[in-house]
């Protein structure tokens, strides 16, 4: 390992520097560990070592080792001026003719930077829908899983709320599947008239938000292609649906899919893709039979026996359409997507997948990159390595969070308070139970605020009706329960409120994920009781952030010093 890293480093630097000028290391040997099963001959992970050319990157790598911003962690020399000045603590001595250069085993944290859909592999019909939806430039999230499940890998994404994982998934699928993948001018490919993809969300929101989704690349002559089966809907309609338009991809909630998997409606055995979104939500107890009879009978299960070090078994698991000439997986791939990747989520992409790997925003390495303690942590115990684990990287990075003390009584009136301090246009609030969360309406319907309430005893149609509104702002404050913590996206969003502490972090990130979506700005403000403040200063460890404890007066917020 240290002959390689010697290699690469005089590669860049000259053949002035040698090995044993070389500063120790902390952790040079993570960084190839990471990447070692996506690039055979142990490079660093790049676009073009997943199998996909950058056309700039040839004439570009020379100066974007000058213009990048890449932080350091051993200390070089800096060029000033076309002299050599040395930093003092630097321990490594260049000679004066020596170019300067940024240190190369930083590399992990930029291979992602695609300036466009079309550097990750898409094809043009995509890239077209993409550009008429605003689409131009792909997240870090996208970056990373595209490329990776484009390759037959079954994968885990995981990334904040927010971040745009939908698209890091349904990208992949719509370039292999429907109008505007690479088969949309095969024959074969328009006859079969099979379900290839079957996306899985725990709730009819999140389901009916990935079909809209789906929906807008298609566009309306294509919307066939997809059907949503949510429970809720008419069973009758969704089976003459799926009879008469034959979709290709198939978005439901595990109820539905398995009710009607079992009564012979839906055939999924040909199916090339299982994607499971929320997979932490759906791994919870309530889904566990229709779970199991979707793992069993979508798509062809990878081999039990398959060895992953064996060439043999690697080109049996392939193979090359003789027509169109791409290579596709003999039995299904399994993508996994979660703001939060707790051991739970670990196990079971180990047993229903093969070989999966972590796809971050930051990296893509084996899911063994991620350690073993068990998953989400529960508030009565100490802050462990679990939860951190558990919630690593699933908070957007542009949120302030914040927490104030207030009576039970007077909840209400401080989040009326919290509203006005820092006028927000629009508010999403989370309570735990449903008798209050009406109670809290009604109240802040009394003060003059535009409030509306959201919850599962409410019918279809009129969550549909109240989530349509609150999406074009005729509603400023939404008050909602755990239904609405995942899948509800409102890009506006500019406030999250807690009056009702979560139960652990996970649900915390998942709430504070409804707003600083994409990159934008938002807040999160807890209001509890003075006896509940130890739990805000657990869950400020547990997802390593700063929470900080603040009042409202005289309409504006004030943040005061912990004591």
């Amino acid at each position: 390992m240290a002959a390689i890293v010697a290699t690469r480093f005089l590669f860049l630097v000259g053949d002035t520097l040698t090995l044993k000028k070389l500063p120790k290391f902390s952790r040079p040997a993570s960084f190839h560990k990471s990447a070692y099963i996506l690039s055979p001959a142990n490079a660093p992970l790049t676009l073009k070592s997943l199998g996909f050319k950058n056309d700039t990157e040839t004439t570009t790598t020379a100066t974007k080792f000058k213009k990048d911003n890449i932080r350091q962690t051993v200390s070089t020399p800096e060029l000033i001026q076309g002299q050599l000045k040395e930093v003092k603590t630097n321990r490594v001595k260049v000679k004066p003719k020596a170019v300067a250069t940024e240190n190369p085993l930083v590399i992990e944290s930029a291979p992602f930077s695609a300036k466009s859909f079309s550097e990750l592999g898409l094809p043009p019909l995509l890239i077209e829908a993409l550009n008429r939806e605003g689409f131009e430039v792909p997240t870090d999230v996208q970056s990373a899983s595209i490329p990776t499940i484009l390759n037959n890998h079954d994968v885990v994404i995981q990334s904040y709320t927010g971040s745009g994982k939908t698209l890091a998934y349904v990208l992949p699928i719509l370039s292999e599947v429907g109008p505007l993948g690479n088969n949309h001018n095969n024959k074969e490919a328009k006859r079969k008239p099979d379900v290839e993809a079957v996306i899985v969300a725990p709730s009819r929101e999140l389901g009916m938000q990935i079909v809209r989704e789906i929906e807008k690349l298609l566009g309306p002559e294509n919307k066939r292609f997809v059907q949503q089966l949510v429970g809720g809907a008419n069973r009758s309609r969704q089976e003459e649906s799926l009879k008469k338009n034959k979709p290709l991809i198939v978005v439901g909630t595990p109820g539905r899919i398995a009710e009607i998997s079992a009564s012979g409606k839906l055939h999924t055995h040909g199916c090339r893709y299982l994607i499971l979104d929320e997979i932490d939500q759906l791994l919870s107890f309530n889904f566990r039979e229709d779970m199991h009879r979707i793992i069993e009978h979508v798509g062809k299960k990878a081999n039990s026996d398959y060895d992953s070090d064996t060439s043999n078994s690697n080109s049996n698991s392939v193979l090359v359409d003789s027509g169109t000439g791409i290579k596709k997986r003999v039995e299904r791939q399994t993508i996994m997507v979660s703001a939060t990747v707790p051991f739970a989520v670990i196990r079971a992409a180990r047993s229903w997948g093969r070989d999966p790997i972590l796809a971050q925003a930051d990296k893509v390495g084996p899911l063994e990159s991620v350690s073993r303690p068990p998953g989400p942590v529960n508030l009565a115990a100490g802050p462990g390595p679990a939860a951190s684990n558990a919630v690593s990287g699933s908070l957007p990075p542009s949120l302030k969070h914040y927490y104030c003390v207030s009576r039970l009584q007077h909840k209400v009136d401080t989040l009326r308070r919290c509203v006005h301090a820092l006028d927000a246009k629009t508010v999403i609030v989370f309570m735990n139970h449903t008798r209050q969360l009406k109670d809290a309406v009604f109240k802040l319907q009394a003060r003059g605020l535009v409030a509306e309430e959201l919850h599962g005893d409410l019918g279809k149609l009129t969550r549909s009706t109240i989530l349509k509104k609150f999406k074009k702002g005729e509603i400023r404050v939404l008050v909602t329960n755990e239904l609405s913590a995942r899948g509800l996206d409102v890009a506006d969003c500019d406030l999250v409120v807690n009056v009702d502490l979560p139960t652990d972090s996970v649900h915390y990130a998942h709430r504070a994920g409804r707003t600083g979506r994409l990159g934008r700005k938002g807040s999160v403000v807890t209001i509890c009781e003075e006896s509940e403040v130890f739990v805000v200063r657990k869950l400020q460890k547990q997802l390593g952030v700063t929470i900080q404890s603040c009042e409202f007066a005289e309409g504006k917020l004030v943040i005061e010093e912990e004591k």
